[in-house]
């Protein structure tokens, strides 16, 4: 339980940290979260738990294929923030994410990687 308990806090701490650096300096907080912090985290997890080296390399190969999906979001939210709002915003970068994220499964599955 106090595993858990450490994950979740440095993971938290993680995320606060950036939004915290992010107020201070847009470029900076920028380039923090453009890191792949999250999924190196995991992947420390999962090797720290003795996950199977298959199962670490299959995370970091999935995480590729997702990402490259919600990239699009970055290019679209700024233009629509300042016509739309915060909330508007979000959610039409949310679908936008989740069509392309469909339309891109579709595809991959023409070259036999199949995302779900």
């Amino acid at each position: 339980m106090y595993w858990i308990i450490t994950k979740y806090l440095i993971t938290a701490f993680m995320v606060v940290f950036i939004s915290e650096l992010a107020k201070r300096s847009d470029k900076l907080g920028g380039f923090i979260a453009a890191l792949p912090l999250v999924t190196v985290l995991t992947l420390i997890w999962l090797y720290v738990e003795n996950q199977p080296a298959e199962k670490i390399a299959n995370h970091a190969w999935y995480t590729f294929w997702y990402v490259l999906p919600t990239l699009p979001m970055f290019l679209v939210f700024p233009k629509l923030l300042w016509r739309w709002g915060f909330w508007p915003t979000l959610l039409a970068c949310i679908v936008l994410t989740c069509v392309l994220f469909g339309g891109f499964t579709f595809l991959l599955k023409k070259f036999n990687i199949y995302l779900l």
